[in-house]
This record gives C-alpha cells, structure tokens and sequence, in this order.
C-alpha cells in the first residue's frame, strides 16, 4: 500500500478541478510520481500541460479534500489504490484511459479475479430480470467475479444472481464512493461492501451527474473478459458498454428476445453487428474458453441446472409451450388451448405462484421459463 504521504500527493493531483486524467496521464508520464510532479517548475510544468494548466496544478489549495480522502481511507475495508499499486487491475491498464486512482469498499483481491460483465435495461421485463439472475449465478458458480453497475433492474439482478451462489461479484458506480445511487440498492450496496466490492473512480462527494455513468461503462467493460447484455432499448446505455467492450478487445454477447418486445431491440441490433448470440451461460463459458476451476464445478452445475429444470405437470408443460415467450392475455389463450377461462385463471396462478409465469399490467401473461 501506499505510504501516506505518497497516496496524499496521489490524491492532490487527482482532485484539482480541471486537471483530468488525460493532463493527469501526461504528468505521470513525463514525470514519474506525484511527488515529482510536485516538485517540478511552473515553466517545466508548463512546457508539458502548458500554462493554464500548470497554474491549476501548482495554485490550487484542495488540502481539506485531500485530508478527507485519507481520513475516509481509515475505514473498515476501505481503500484508495492509484496505478503504482500492484493491487491496480491489471485489465484496466489495458484500456486507452485508465483512471490514475480507485476509491474502493469491499474485498480488494476481486479487482483482479477474472471477470464477465452483465448489463441491462434499468425496466425490464420479468423474463429480462430472470435471465439476468440465472446467468449472473451460473458464471459466478463457474468461477467467474460479476461486474456490473448497480442500477436497478437487470444490473441489481445480476449482482444478486451472484451473491445467491456465494459467488463474487463487483458494482462500478458513478457517484462518489460515499454515495449511494439509487437508493433503493442501499441494501444491495452494504451486502456487497461485505461481500464484493464497490469500486468509483470519482471523489468523495460526487453527487449524481448524467456525464458520469457512460465513463463509468468504460470500466465495467474494461475490468471484464466480455461483457453480456441481456435486455436493452435502442437507445440504451448497455448499448455504450457494449461499443467501449469492442473498443477494449473485449467479448461482446447479447441475449436474444421477442421481435415484439422493445428491450430485446438493442440485444438484437448488437447481435446484427457481430455480437455472439447466446441462450444459456454455458454458451458465455465456451466463447471465452473458461475452465471452471474444480471449487466452482458443483456450483455452475447447480446454476445450469436452475435455467433449465422442469417444474410442473404435463397440463402446465402443455398451457407453457401454448403460451410461448410472448406476453398474451386471458381471451388469447382461451383461443389457443381451448380451456375455459376459469381453469386457465387457476392455472395461471399455481404458475406465477411458482415462479413460471409473470402477470403483465393489462391482464396479460408472460412466461418465464423455457420448460
């Protein structure tokens, strides 16, 4: 770990306004570390950033931000790791943009655990949020840290798929690390501060800013052998994860949904574009050419199994494939199966009961497992 005094000059140059991490890189590379930096002329300053910049770095007083940091440092579990530390992840030096230092809460080791990002849209679908989960389980049994950013929807799920099976997961977030955005993930953040890791590149205090969640994407992608989209519009900021991973070298795969269904649409346009479709995790894990380590096997086999087991009798198995993935309503599967449509209320419900079906506003259904 840094000594104190070389995370503070670590510190005070990333916390001067207007110093960001493209003057930030240029420094380091002209002069080494921090202290170096410090300790250079205003006209040798100058002769690399030039002199406005040069004036910001040498006449900005950020002490009280500097002080704070290391004080917060003091934490349980807490940490600051700048590009010198050998705990870095590796993976992000890889990037064009690597950010000088991380603020992270949680297990410090997971930054370099291999690992497969899972994104999404924040409202998906009942069959989104499934997927999400019974991947995030599966790649995590095999072995696999899940990266992700916090969001709700499919993000929340994948990092809970994760937990579910003891497995590690990792949540980039766009706000100072001492923020909680949004608030309905508080709960999912403090279990995985104790569990994973939460990881920022922003200072202390950095309140919600639009600009900064597609440059958190870069890192999520970045830290992560591909990354897997499951649901997403359009016009959808997984679909940003998406380009900054094939940018990075990454893996790109999408899963495909209903022709009908407005979060399968970006899903759809990547897999046009040359993203690997994939319909179970086992799909994700030969791409990548993993071998779960022989701890993991048991688990991934458990979180296959979970995608796959039939559960119900042969009526249920006949009204699911009568169904299909579509949502539909009540009128339209009287039509279909030919039951009334009292026996298909009761039916529905021991299936949504069961997890198998979910209701959909407007009276409608849709199914959410493939047997």
């Amino acid at each position: 770990m840094d000594s104190e005094n070389a995370l503070a000059a670590w510190l005070r140059l990333t916390l001067i306004p207007g110093i960001g991490g493209e003057t930030q890189r240029k420094l380091l590379a002209a002069f080494g570390l921090p202290e170096t930096i410090f300790a250079a002329s205003r006209t040798t300053l100058a002769g690399v950033i030039g002199d406005k910049a040069a004036g910001l770095l040498l006449d900005t007083d950020n002490a009280e931000a500097v002080a704070a940091a290391c004080q917060w440092v003091d934490g349980k579990h807490q940490h600051v790791i700048t590009l010198a530390n050998p705990e870095y992840p590796q993976m992000l030096l890889e990037i064009p943009d690597p950010p000088t230092l991380l603020y992270v809460r949680g297990r410090l080791e997971l930054l370099n655990r291999p690992a497969l990002a899972i994104v999404g849209s924040r409202n998906p679908t009942p069959q989104g949020l499934q997927n999400a989960g019974q991947f995030a389980s599966a790649l995590a049994g095999a072995g696999l840290a899940i990266a992700s950013g916090l969001a709700l929807g499919i993000d929340a799920a994948a990092h809970r798929g994760a937990l579910a099976v003891a497995g590690d997961t990792v949540a980039f977030i766009g706000t100072g690390i001492d923020r909680i955005y949004p608030a309905r993930n508080k709960e999912l953040a403090f279990e995985i501060a104790e569990r994973g890791a939460i990881v920022s590149e922003f200072p202390l205090g950095t309140p919600v800013t639009a600009f900064n969640f597609p440059k958190r994407n870069r890192l999520i992608s970045g830290i992560s052998r591909g990354v897997l989209v499951v649901e997403a519009a359009v016009e959808s900021g997984s679909l940003i994860t998406a380009r900054l991973a094939s940018e990075q070298g990454r893996e790109v795969f999408a899963i495909p949904g209903s022709i009908h269904s407005p979060q399968a649409r970006g899903c759809h346009k990547l897999i046009k574009q040359g993203a690997k479709l994939v319909e179970t995790a086992q799909d994700v894990l030969e791409e990548l050419r993993w071998t779960s380590p022989p701890a993991a096997a048991a688990k991934v086999g458990k979180a296959e199994t979970a995608q796959t087991d039939a559960n119900g009798d042969d009526a249920s198995d006949a009204l699911l494939a009568t169904m299909g993935f579509d949502p539909c309503g009540l009128d339209e599967l009287v039509q279909r199966s030919g039951l009334a449509a009292d026996t298909l209320s009761v039916m529905l419900l021991h299936l949504e009961l069961d997890g198998r079906v979910a209701s959909l506003p407007g009276g409608r259904y849709q199914r959410l497992s493939p047997n």
